[in-house]
């Protein structure tokens, strides 16, 4: 990423060197904890707790029997997969574009910023799509499940907000470049 210090150019292309991994760890990242928080500490819910009352017709499977925890566990397990392999690839994605001053790179704001937006996004799309569109889920299921399920949105939509105005923090930053201050790593 061969750029100039201080130009329009430069915050542009260093914004793009950390966004893509950035949001995709934070997608898998996020996905991680709602899994291992909501699905299995807590036990909230799990993948097709609520298909009872779902959208799209999918068998209920409800979390209170053998026959429907295994189906669910299964689900909940193809869904740490996808998690896994989102957290694969943005591993992989940043070091493709980092192979130098690492340190610079994972200290930075703007890489957790994007890592924020990204958890933040995966809350948004997790909680439209399963929660309200399909309805295969909710995040506490009952009397005030709306409630649960508009919180999680709003905790998403934080995390966005929160994520961007760290990342916005961080200084346009070259990791091929050598040398720099230590004094707040960048890499948009």
């Amino acid at each position: 990423m061969a750029t100039t210090t201080g130009t329009a150019a430069d915050t542009t292309g260093a914004a793009r060197g950390l966004r893509l991994p950035g949001i995709v760890l934070g997608v898998g990242l996020g996905g991680f904890v709602d899994g291992i928080l909501l699905h299995q500490l807590l036990q909230w819910h799990h993948m097709l707790t609520s298909t009872d009352t779902d959208r799209i017709g999918v068998r209920y499977y409800p979390a209170d029997t053998v026959a429907g925890l295994e189906m669910n566990t299964v689900w909940d397990g193809i869904f740490h997969t996808v998690c896994w392999l989102a957290v694969l690839t943005g591993l992989a994605v940043l070091y493709a574009r980092v192979t130098h001053h690492r340190r610079r790179v994972w200290t930075s704001p703007a890489l957790w910023g994007w890592v924020l937006v990204g958890w933040g996004l995966f809350n948004l799309v997790e909680g439209v799509l399963d929660h309200h569109v399909l309805g295969i889920h909710h995040v506490y299921a009952g009397e005030r499940q709306l409630w649960w399920d508009l919180g999680f949105l709003l905790l998403g939509a934080v995390l966005v907000a929160a994520g961007w105005t760290l990342q916005r923090r961080g200084r346009p930053f070259d990791p091929s470049a050598g040398g720099g201050s230590g004094g707040g790593p960048a890499a948009s």
